[in-house]
């Protein structure tokens, strides 16, 4: 591995890729640090750390804690995905969007109708944390119409640049761009983690017994994820002689990859985003009902964990019906001759459907299973809440998986300049260091 990482840096192209990458992270980095104009920094963090509840722990730690420091980029990305949820779910409803999405010209139009309504999204939140930094003792600086006007424009302007950032890195570096600056974020909170676990160890308010407990909880966890994330299912496919152009290809075999996981990471992003979205908006609202329903969706209560769970199943199922249409799969076999042994041609669809909701549906429940760690770790082990969810939950299932998908892509690059990857050819796994 240590002769791969080497070859890897001596390749140019790959270099400048990864090196784009962590100067685009190190940019959002320092954004987290740079506070709304006309925001007491010094009177926000006194009061994080005096008033921290589990919703400002929750919204801190997937922004890098860039919300406690009411920074530029506070929201982070989570409104752009909010959005792409929204787009998503209106190109079930109407057919027209779905039409206009499968046309490459179409498909800009969606990605510009993305953005726009962006942008509205942040307009909402960015407002929202307005009114809610307003309730912090000695928080603003200048006058209330002012700081409103300065916090939503400096807030949309930040939110659009880290979806702008992301997108950059996706086109020029390694990995998908949005998924990384989640990853970068968590990241970035595991120092404060660490540093909160010592202090608590010290103060004797944590058992050292159960924090060895929760290590090898978390090594475990691990290994589950990663065996999740790589585990498929074979499907084969048989494809007779036929004639393309002056040539006559004879019966090849071949076979269809169905992950265990197709969606990967997606499902538990999206439904942290959805739920995030009307946190923000409620709490601390002087609307009786936006504060009830953050107070209903109280991320440590028991109606938010359900909604949760069945979120992350929901958005498996539909992701994956998205990406993996049993019916363009059917035809496609169709189209080229194939065929899956022991199945008719007829009943291809039906078929491909039902392996795919069996594959789908235990993935789905060991995602949701793995989202609600943090919660079980606070429960039996009382941890600290940024301690806890460090240590598994939705963090953990976005590092693993980001982490796979982008030594997947350095994986591919490698192979493209004839040198040997991160990936085992014979045993099919990532290599040990």
């Amino acid at each position: 591995m240590a002769n791969t990482l080497v070859e890897m840096f001596r390749m140019k192209d790959i270099r400048k890729k990864i090196l784009f990458t962590l100067g685009i992270l190190a940019v959002t980095r320092v954004g987290a640090a740079l506070p709304i104009p006309g925001i007491n920094p010094g009177a926000v963090l006194s009061y994080f750390e005096e008033f921290s509840n589990s919703f400002t722990d929750y919204l801190n730690f997937f922004s890098g804690g860039a919300f406690a420091n009411f920074s530029i980029f506070m929201l982070g990305v989570m409104p752009y995905i909010s959005t792409q949820i929204i787009m998503q779910l209106l190109m079930l409803v109407i057919p027209s969007l779905k039409k206009l999405a499968q046309d490459p010209q179409g498909s800009k139009k969606i990605q510009q109708y993305t953005r726009y309504g962006t942008v509205l999204v942040c307009v909402i939140q960015s407002l929202a944390a307005s009114v809610y930094a307003r309730s912090i003792p000695g928080a603003i600086m200048i006058g209330t119409v002012p700081f409103t006007i300065v916090s939503i424009i400096s807030v949309t302007a930040g939110s659009m640049l880290m979806v702008w950032l992301g997108e950059k890195i996706t086109q020029f570096g390694v990995g998908n761009g949005v998924s990384l600056l989640i990853f970068a974020g968590i990241v970035a909170r595991i120092p404060s983690a660490v540093y909160t676990m010592i202090v608590e160890i010290r103060s004797g308010m944590m058992n050292p017994v159960g924090l060895i407990v929760v290590v090898i909880m978390f090594f475990f966890v691990i290994a589950l994820v990663v065996y999740e994330e790589k585990g498929q299912r074979k499907i084969p496919v048989q494809y007779s002689r036929r004639v393309v152009g002056r040539r006559m290809y004879g019966s090849q075999s071949s076979y269809i990859p169905f992950k265990i996981n197709p969606s990967g990471v997606i499902p538990v992003i999206f439904a942290s985003t959805l739920l995030s979205f009307p946190l923000q908006i409620g709490y601390n609202s002087n609307i009786g009902w936006l504060r009830a329903i953050a107070d209903f969706l109280d991320p440590q209560g028991a109606p938010y964990l359900i909604i949760y769970t069945a979120l992350i199943i929901a958005f498996a199922f539909f992701y994956t019906q998205v990406s993996l249409n049993p019916i363009e799969m059917a035809k496609n076999i169709r189209d080229n001759g194939g065929s899956i042994p022991g199945v008719r041609n007829e009943k291809l669809e039906e078929y491909l459907t039902k392996v795919l909701n069996r594959i789908v549906l235990p993935g789905a429940i060991f995602l949701a299973f793995i989202a609600l760690i943090p919660t079980l770790i606070q429960m039996f082990f009382d941890f600290p809440q940024n301690v806890a969810m460090l240590f598994g939950g939705t963090s953990l299932i976005i590092l693993v998986g980001v982490d796979l998908e982008t030594m997947r892509q350095l994986d591919a690059l490698m192979k493209m300049h004839h040198h040997e990857g991160f990936v085992d050819a014979k045993k099919r796994r990532l290599k040990k260091f």
